[in-house]
């Protein structure tokens, strides 16, 4: 989509791709993406290159999933990150594997492990860590690096904003001994419990970022009312209907 990569697959297709990788040590990172996601990397060459990159990218919104259908991927599903969230902690607890959360403000990737383990009991805690939100220093990478190397963690949950949380997964994967990192963005925030999450209704109407600009508007109205018509412009001048025929008769 629009020169970024989107992996056209199922939540079943992707929890089976993440254990694929656990099972086989083969360390990936996940981005869970977004019209905002797709057309920032429009402007930025290495946030393309990022997404690229990835293990898996996955549509984390419907305007993707609608033309993910367009372009013929029929049986794409949209993930969105606090599903997917949710979902890996179940697979996590059935397998054993043990789970590491970086992000969120102090004391949010702590009350999230708390309620996670409230939901699932067997669910096994490496470690919790709420990074700065200013740039990260390179001595405070590193120490953050060795932190959860030293906890044993098999997954990485990553609850930073986009692009930060990309660019993060994609910098330290080398050097972190974790299977699979996956940037889940606000679902910290929805699952520990401090943000609302959007009714079932309006999730799947479309008009969940209606919601979402309601509830931030100084955060996200440009990322809602400048990004989405201009990816919506950018894909249909793309689709082969919006072409002339220039075939005879």
């Amino acid at each position: 989509m629009l020169g970024v990569g989107v992996s056209a697959t199922t939540l079943e297709g992707a929890l089976r791709e993440v254990t694929r990788w656990v099972e086989q040590g083969d360390r990936r990172y996940v981005c869970l993406t977004s019209v905002h996601g797709v057309m920032e990397s429009q402007r930025n060459g290495e946030l393309l290159r990022i997404h690229n990159d990835a293990g898996l990218t996955i549509a984390d919104g419907l305007p993707l999933l609608w033309a993910g259908r367009i372009a013929g991927a029929s049986n794409m599903e949209r993930l969105r990150g606090s599903d997917f969230l949710i979902a890996l902690c179940d697979l996590a607890a059935t397998r054993g594997w043990s789970c590491f959360f970086f992000g969120g403000a102090p004391g949010t990737p702590e009350l999230l492990a708390a309620r996670l383990r409230a939901r699932f009991p067997s669910l096994r805690v490496a470690g919790t860590y709420s990074p700065p939100f200013r740039p990260f220093q390179s001595s405070e990478n590193g120490q953050m690096v060795e932190r959860i190397n030293a906890s044993g963690a098999d997954l990485v949950l990553v609850g930073l904003s986009t692009p930060k949380q990309e660019r993060w997964m994609a910098a330290n994967r080398v050097a972190l001994d974790a299977t699979a990192l996956v940037g889940v963005g606000m679902a910290f925030d929805v699952h520990a419990g401090l943000k609302p999450q959007a009714p079932l209704f309006i999730q799947k109407s479309g008009f969940e970022w209606l919601y979402r600009l309601a509830h931030e508007p100084r955060r996200l109205w440009r990322r809602y009312l400048w990004n989405v018509p201009r990816f919506l412009l950018h894909v249909l001048r793309r689709h082969p209907f919006m072409r002339p025929d220039t075939g005879a008769d």
